[in-house]
């Protein structure tokens, strides 16, 4: 069959065409098909099957994280405990307001028993944080070496928590002592309303 009997076909009586001619026409016609099927259905239903697949591994990740929870969740539980019995313990180290004023003046009595001389001893306004404030205080004292490692080692070893800071230590003119200017701070948990007013600037303990 030549291309040229193509048109020679009547389409009208399809019943009398060439055998060649209407295995043809079959096989485009069953090609449409299939094509027509895939595009408005099949193509639908392999989208909706790769979704219902990535739902199902999203799914199965969700269920191993919250397995893995729930077998250890005992461990977590005592975990949570041991942290809880920690902060509690550091809590007990920062001073309320009540013990404020007591740490001020263990901090100045720690400088004293050390056998330095205080030239400035000076709290500042409290800084508020997340949950707590720093409370500096301004030192500058006078001493030998061993006196400020002294006095260093008493303030670390004070029931509350006090750290120091920016600690420049100097030699006067003409002297034979050491001059330390240091920034000491405590902090207080902030489960209570701040001060209405500053502690007291320019507080000098007794020489």
């Amino acid at each position: 069959m030549n291309f040229s009997d193509i048109n020679e076909l009547d389409f009208k009586n399809i019943g009398g065409w060439p055998a060649p001619a209407r295995i043809g026409l079959i096989v485009i016609l069953s090609v449409a098909i299939l094509g027509a099927g895939y595009w408005f259905d099949t193509q639908h239903q392999l989208q909706a099957l790769k979704d219902t697949q990535a739902k199902e591994l999203e799914l199965k990740q969700s269920f191993e994280i919250k397995q893995a929870k729930a077998t250890n969740l005992e461990a977590y539980t005592l975990q949570l405990q041991d942290m809880k019995k920690t902060f509690g313990a550091m809590l007990r180290q920062l001073p309320s307001k009540a013990e404020v004023a007591d740490l001020l003046v263990d901090i100045s009595q720690t400088g004293l028993a050390s056998g330095l001389e205080f030239e400035l001893f000076s709290p500042k306004a409290e800084v508020p944080k997340d949950f707590y404030a720093e409370l500096p205080i301004s030192i500058r004292v006078t001493g030998s070496y061993h006196q400020l490692g002294t006095f260093v080692s008493g303030v670390a070893a004070l029931p509350r928590i006090v750290t120091l800071h920016d600690t420049l230590i100097t030699r006067p003119d003409k002297s034979e002592k050491l001059a330390m200017e240091v920034t000491a701070k405590t902090y207080r948990y902030l489960d209570e309303p701040a001060p209405a007013a500053n502690a007291p600037a320019g507080q000098e303990p007794a020489k």
